[in-house]
């Protein structure tokens, strides 16, 4: 496992968001993407994750996709990438960026609608 300081995670996924294609970053709006250590017991509920389950991330919100003419006034959609399910994963610092990269690239897809087949496409 591969450790860093909550503010080099924050970093590199900052660094994450400015890899990606211009294309996403442009229409990026109303979306706060922060890291926690942990899914929330909460979270894991929801999203019927038990035992040793991993969760790297977590888009919570309405994909673009599926908003309609209504769609104002509304609390921002949140991406959550989770530190310690992501430390976990990596031996050395190009894992750990590698995995943070993918997480931010696969919940910033969830935002703009993609399903997991789309996503691993255009990876």
């Amino acid at each position: 496992m591969f450790q860093v300081t909550q503010k080099q995670f924050e970093d590199y996924i900052a660094d994450a968001l400015d890899a990606l294609p211009k294309l996403y970053q442009e229409k990026l709006n109303n979306v706060v993407i922060v890291a926690e250590d942990d899914p929330s017991p909460e979270q894991r509920t929801k999203l019927h994750l038990h035992g040793g389950m991993t969760l790297f991330g977590l888009y919570e919100g309405i994909p673009l996709t599926r908003r309609g003419g209504n769609y104002s006034g509304v609390l921002p959609d949140k991406i959550t990438i989770f530190k310690n399910p992501t430390q976990a994963s990596a031996n050395t610092e190009f894992d750990l960026k590698e995995q943070i990269r993918h997480t931010v690239w696969h919940e910033v897809a969830h935002y703009y609608g993609l399903d997991h087949i789309d996503i691993h496409a255009r990876e």
